[in-house]
């Protein structure tokens, strides 16, 4: 089936050609659930790649909610030890989310992910609504972790550590069984938080948790 965006390079390409090599695709994990660190991370791929094509490893790369898990896992294990990828990851956790919102902590984390890159990059391409507060200028786009693979490199790292992040904290608190719905509200989570209360992965702030005194 041919795709919707044909050329996932198009955004990265147009700031190559302004002599801007390294370009960062920025995505996120983690901003609706209930419970759990929000997860940021910042991608650059080699601009080669644009004439090459991808590795094969990455065929099929996109935004991380179209694939499976087993996609998502093959494709950041192989971004981890590419070594022709430049990466940063960061959290921000439920009590910085509760301290000073889920906006302001998502855009903390696609920054400290981006410090994680040395030097800072001169441009980040950012999936969605642009982000006041970026370190770096940046190319907001919607629907960006479908339209450039930059973003959907970021996307699967942010998704994937949060979902590992997700595993411990179930081995940790096995009562709200967040191994299935990773944080989000389910049927089955929030008849957890209705039976033990919240525990302190929990985003007290977020309804239905600000509902209750715990």
């Amino acid at each position: 089936m041919t795709s919707k965006f044909p050329d996932r390079f198009e955004f990265e390409r147009g700031l190559w050609q302004q002599n801007i090599a390294r370009v960062a695709g920025v995505d996120e994990a983690g901003r609706g659930p209930l419970a759990g660190p929000v997860v940021a991370a910042a991608a650059i791929l080699p601009p080669r790649w644009a004439k090459t094509d991808l590795p094969t490893e990455l065929a099929g790369l996109n935004d991380s909610k179209q694939l499976t898990a087993a996609q998502r896992e093959k494709f950041f294990a192989f971004i981890l030890q590419c070594g022709e990828i430049e990466f940063g990851i960061a959290e921000v956790s439920a009590a910085v989310i509760d301290e000073i919102n889920i906006l302001q902590a998502t855009h903390r984390a696609m920054n400290e992910a981006l410090a994680k890159l040395n030097p800072l990059p001169p441009h980040a391409l950012v999936d969605g609504r642009p982000v006041k507060t970026l370190r770096v200028p940046q190319t907001a786009i919607v629907k960006g972790d479908a339209r450039s693979y930059s973003i959907a490199a970021a996307s699967v790292l942010a998704k994937v550590t949060r979902d590992h992040l997700m595993l411990a904290y179930a081995a940790e608190f096995p009562e709200y069984a967040f191994a299935e719905h990773k944080g989000y509200g389910t049927a089955k989570h929030l008849a957890a938080i209705a039976k033990f209360g919240a525990c302190p992965i929990h985003r007290k702030t977020f309804a239905p948790l600000k509902t209750k005194l715990f």
